[in-house]
């Protein structure tokens, strides 16, 4: 019986989610067995034709002919996986939504007139059907796994919604904010680093973008409680995530204040 046909797609990104497959080390032997890797440059210029009964497609949709591809992707996938921040909610770049893009060009790049880009970083299901979302800026190889487990199992993955304090108490990390009077958007953020950046002392960045149901009006109200500007505010919901819809709106509302 043939093996379940993998593709692995990159859009506008780092390359850093399809790293986190490579970097499964044993459990990649396992996944290499389990299923034919029959599209992924990342990690081999040997290619198969599709259809591919997964897909995994990491990146952001930032130029018309990321539009384009994604829609032929689309039809050649019977499941398709969005992995990382990028891939879910446009990523990083996804700054350029809330400004002036060309300006943007002609800061980066010495020669703006060969840069053909959309005004807007979105992620893919802005532009096609997405069978689940792996969040994560990189994301979670083992989360990545189970994933993959499910798919070929045929069922949901097991992947928790709950809060990124969760984590934190579970490690026994004292929360930053209570102690330090740290900004930190655990309380809003979906779990999957394993509380990193509270770990170190440092409020979480929210690279795993907005947990199932965010209050993020009550956390933004804590932050003005420990003196953060409006604008402060506002960009504490614009990083990794800025364009995930419960970030965006709260980080609006702050930008008008």
């Amino acid at each position: 019986m043939p093996r379940p046909k993998l593709a692995v797609w990159k859009f506008s990104s780092c390359d850093g989610c399809q790293l986190s497959l490579l970097d499964l080390e044993d459990e990649l032997m396992a996944v290499a067995g389990a299923v034919e890797i029959a599209y992924f440059l990342e990690a081999t210029r040997a290619t198969a034709k599709g259809p591919y009964d997964i897909s995994l497609v990491e990146g952001s949709i930032t130029t018309a002919h990321d539009a384009q591809r994604i829609q032929k992707v689309r039809k050649q996938s019977k499941m398709l996986v969005a992995i990382g921040a990028c891939a879910n909610s446009g990523g990083i770049q996804a700054l350029k939504n809330f400004a002036d893009h060309e300006d943007f060009i002609r800061r980066v790049y010495a020669r703006p007139g060969y840069i053909s880009t959309l005004a807007t970083s979105t992620g893919i299901a802005d532009h096609v059907p997405v069978d689940f979302e792996l969040r994560g800026c990189p994301v979670n190889k083992h989360q990545l796994v189970e994933v993959l487990t499910a798919a070929l199992s045929g069922r949901k993955p097991n992947v928790p919604r709950y809060a990124e304090c969760m984590e934190c108490k579970r490690r026994g990390t004292v929360c930053v904010t209570v102690a330090r009077g740290e900004p930190c958007l655990g309380p809003v953020v979906q779990a999957g680093c394993g509380g990193l950046c509270p770990a170190v002392g440092r409020g979480c960045y929210g690279c795993f973008g907005p947990m199932e149901t965010p209050n993020t009006a009550a956390l933004a109200a804590r932050f003005a409680d420990l003196g953060r500007t409006p604008a402060a505010i506002r960009d504490g919901f614009r990083l990794f995530n800025a364009n995930a819809e419960a970030f965006r709106e709260e980080g609006d509302r702050h930008d008008q204040a």
